[in-house]
């Protein structure tokens, strides 16, 4: 039975990858290439999810797979916080802003390592062509985003029976993927499910955006490879009676760390 490696090397701990120079064909047409090898990785999952052969271990290979495709592209990838993830005794849910589609597929190669997870996801992507299948395959939370209230009883009700299975959660609390991080629209759906089930929130801060979402088909943008990418996780923060606190320092911890990346 195929083993998903220990955090031993990158990225499978803190890190910061590249940039490195790319080939001919990755610098001359960036975008094409990029989105060439993540095709080819979404393919083979598709197949596999659909023989039904697609567990844990081979999500984390087609996660790698995408890293794989950012460092050939020559795009500098920085992971950091994931010693938070190393010390957890029990599943957690992970909060963090949404700025592309790029996260979706980094974060299972980082998290796996660590701890079983899936994703709480929009209905469309369990619909979308080949994708789906592979989404499928991995049990997430689907919501419909039309009806605020099934939503949360889908996240409360499936999220709690995942964490009660050792599965941890990550959801994106925001309404769209954005570029630009708006408090306002970023709810307290994690941080309701976490008391319920009684497990921390481990905030996560994402900074995406050589992935941008495109204008007709939003997960087909331009690719930029001299963005570089970072995703840092915060320590854990318990959730008892200070359901605002934690939310308000999910959101602190977004706002610092993009403001540092930005600046740099």
């Amino acid at each position: 039975m195929n083993t998903i490696p220990k955090p031993e090397s990158p990225p499978y701990g803190d890190c910061e990858i590249g940039p490195f120079k790319p080939g001919f064909f990755s610098k001359s047409f960036p975008t094409a290439t990029f989105y060439t090898r993540v095709a080819r990785t979404v393919l083979k999952a598709s197949w596999m999810a659909r023989k039904g052969v697609y567990d844990d271990f081979e999500w984390y290979r087609s996660s790698m797979m995408v890293h794989k495709a950012f460092e050939k592209a020559g795009t500098q990838v920085s992971i950091k916080g994931t010693e938070h993830l190393a010390k957890l005794d029990s599943p957690c849910v992970i909060i963090g802003n949404h700025m592309s589609t790029a996260e979706t597929f980094l974060l299972p190669a980082i998290i796996t390592p660590f701890r079983r997870v899936t994703f709480v996801v929009k209905q469309g992507l369990v619909e979308y062509p080949i994708f789906k299948h592979v989404m499928r395959s991995r049990d997430p939370i689907v919501v419909g985003r039309v009806n605020a209230r099934e939503d949360l009883k889908a996240v409360l009700d499936g999220g709690k029976e995942r964490l009660a299975n050792n599965i941890s959660l990550v959801i994106f609390p925001q309404r769209t993927r954005s570029p630009i991080f708006d408090p306002a629209s970023f709810n307290t759906i994690g941080v309701k499910l976490a008391k319920r089930a009684g497990v921390p929130v481990i905030p996560l801060a994402l900074k995406t955006d050589a992935w941008t979402n495109g204008k007709r088909l939003k997960d087909y943008g331009r690719f930029y490879p001299d963005r570089p990418v970072h995703l840092e996780f915060g320590a854990p923060l318990p959730v008892e009676n200070n359901d605002r606190e934690v939310h308000e320092a999910v959101i602190d911890f977004i706002q610092v760390r993009l403001k540092q990346w930005n600046s740099a």
